[in-house]
């Protein structure tokens, strides 16, 4: 069943998401070669903590740390470890998620490690435009598979492929709600989007082949053929005047990164995506 969240309900929502926007922009602050995936889990837990709030990944599903932290062909859900060193031309992907006030919050970026290679730093921007035009598709009366057909379609005309054996999905108390939310697929299929829908988007982008596989530790999913993967994620809520990105980040230009994906931002987005006047 879906659950649609009531004006107030997403104002509590938005304490989680708020939280996981911090956590990722002090992550993204902190990353360099020579840390360690363990040093990046460790922070993202304290300051979850020091919120009043707990990590929703730990724990879930007898997963094991606060960060799902995936590095280069790491597709998602892989496990920091002090023993994990960042190097030079890497790329990792942060994945965090944090229960306050008894709603989850959930969103994930993939950052550079130092200087990259052209197709990296062409894999982070296109998914991360990919995201955005998601992102567009959040409007009351749309069909959730117009969410997966924006990112496919833009992916797919960069040459890069979207893995199809993970999802979005629905959230809210729980960290895992209806609808499931692919990254491909025909538009105007699947439920309708309504006020009050929050569904956290997702895609995984692989630079050669969709296909993936888990390793051995039963949660690190990497690609068949070795090539860089890319995962950025937004909570993203459906209200009468268009998305509400609740995991915003201060250090995000929306505007900028779909005009630079070929489209025209609506005057007055950044604001509306950020609600930047919904009470604090």
């Amino acid at each position: 069943m879906i659950v649609c969240k009531s004006p107030a309900e997403l104002d509590r929502m938005h304490g989680a998401n708020r939280l996981v926007a911090e956590v990722l922009t002090s992550l993204r602050a902190t990353v360099r070669p020579g840390v360690t995936t363990g040093e990046l889990d460790s922070l993202a837990e304290a300051q979850i903590l020091a919120a009043g709030a707990k990590p929703a990944f730990k724990g879930y599903h007898g997963y094991p740390a606060t960060l799902c932290i995936s590095v280069n062909d790491e597709v998602i859900h892989g496990i920091p470890s002090p023993a994990r060193s960042l190097r030079e031309g890497d790329i990792v992907s942060m994945d965090v998620g944090a229960v306050l006030d008894g709603y989850v919050g959930d969103s994930a970026i993939t950052v550079p490690v130092g200087r990259v290679s052209e197709q990296a730093t062409q894999l982070l921007r296109v998914t991360q435009q990919a995201l955005y035009r998601a992102i567009l598709q959040m409007r009351a009366g749309g069909r959730v598979s117009d969410i997966g057909h924006a990112v496919q379609r833009h992916v797919e005309a960069h040459g890069f492929s979207v893995v199809k054996e993970f999802v979005g999905h629905g959230i809210g108390t729980a960290m895992h709600e209806e609808p499931q939310v692919a990254n491909y697929g025909l538009p105007g299929r699947g439920p309708r989007l309504a006020e009050g829908m929050v569904l956290a988007i997702e895609p995984m982008v692989n630079a050669g082949k969709d296909k993936v596989r888990v390793l051995e530790d039963g949660w690190t999913a990497v690609t068949r053929d070795g090539s860089l993967s890319a995962h950025f994620e937004h909570t993203v809520a459906v209200t009468a005047d268009g998305p509400f990105v609740m995991t915003a980040r201060e250090d995000e230009a929306f505007e900028e990164v779909l005009a630079a994906s070929g489209v025209e931002a609506p005057k007055g987005l950044e604001n509306r995506w950020r609600k930047t006047t919904r009470s604090k």
